[in-house]
């Protein structure tokens, strides 16, 4: 009997040990800053919120559309430049780096993220007549922030989440992460009031945000104009190098 008491403590502190592992380290977790790529060459930007300056690139200088986008967690935001450049060609497009990310100063945070999202629209909203968020993956949270603060034209979300919150409890299913998560991007929650075009595109084959989240997203998203695609035999990092994910933007693109 002894022998099982002592067994169970040492699985239950054990248990408690990962528990706080993952508090602790969540923020690691969830952000995997990337530096700059030595070689990419545009327009640069620089803007300071509230003492924190982050530093980016506009693609198509000059446009009256503008288009922000906010990247994966472990995203080169300049890796798709090209695609950009082209897709989004009667927009200048805005690709600037995560505060801890490229050469932005600062640390990542839910926050942080959020504030920093504002900023952005706040410092280039007198140069464009209209401006659109893509979000992808984590950066859909950071758009559907974005969107629940501030008049955008429309609203790109490509493979989105309900909040990160359960996506960890999904990822982590013995641990009780939807508590213990501090950075939560709960964009259900934020959704309600948005009545902009928005487009949903979800890899069928996604592994890391399992549609089912994205599902829960666009249940949530009931006064805006919705148009969902999902894209058959993509998975979560693969999607862009589709042509039916190329062709769903420019459709939504060329809508009314």
């Amino acid at each position: 009997m002894k022998e099982i008491t002592s067994i169970a403590l040492v699985l239950v502190a054990i248990y408690l040990l990962a528990s706080a592992f993952l508090y602790v380290f969540q923020r690691k977790l969830i952000y995997f800053p990337m530096p700059i790529d030595a070689a990419f060459s545009a327009t640069e930007i620089t803007l300071d919120n509230r003492g924190i300056e982050l530093q980016g690139w506009v693609l198509n200088p000059g446009k009256e559309k503008a288009m922000i986008y906010f990247g994966g967690n472990s995203e080169l935001i300049t890796h798709r430049a090209a695609f950009f450049t082209e897709v989004f060609r009667d927009y200048s497009v805005y690709l600037i780096n995560y505060r801890g990310y490229g050469n932005s100063e600062g640390k990542p945070s839910e926050k942080g993220l959020f504030s920093d999202a504002v900023a952005i629209y706040d410092h280039i909203e007198a140069q464009h007549q209209s401006i659109l968020a893509y979000g992808r993956s984590l950066g859909s949270g950071v758009a559907v922030y974005l969107a629940s603060q501030r008049n955008l034209e429309r609203l790109i979300l490509l493979t989105p989440y309900d909040s990160v919150a359960e996506v960890a409890q999904v990822i982590y299913p013995i641990f009780p992460v939807r508590y213990l998560i501090r950075d939560r991007f709960d964009s259900v929650s934020r959704t309600p009031d948005i009545e902009i075009p928005v487009l949903v595109a979800i890899a069928q084959q996604d592994h890391e945000i399992t549609p089912r989240h994205s599902q829960a997203l666009i249940a949530s998203l009931k006064q805006a104009d919705l148009q969902v695609v999902e894209i058959s035999g993509a998975s979560h990092n693969d999607i862009v190098e589709f042509s039916a994910y190329r062709e769903a933007i420019g459709e939504f693109l060329s809508r009314q």
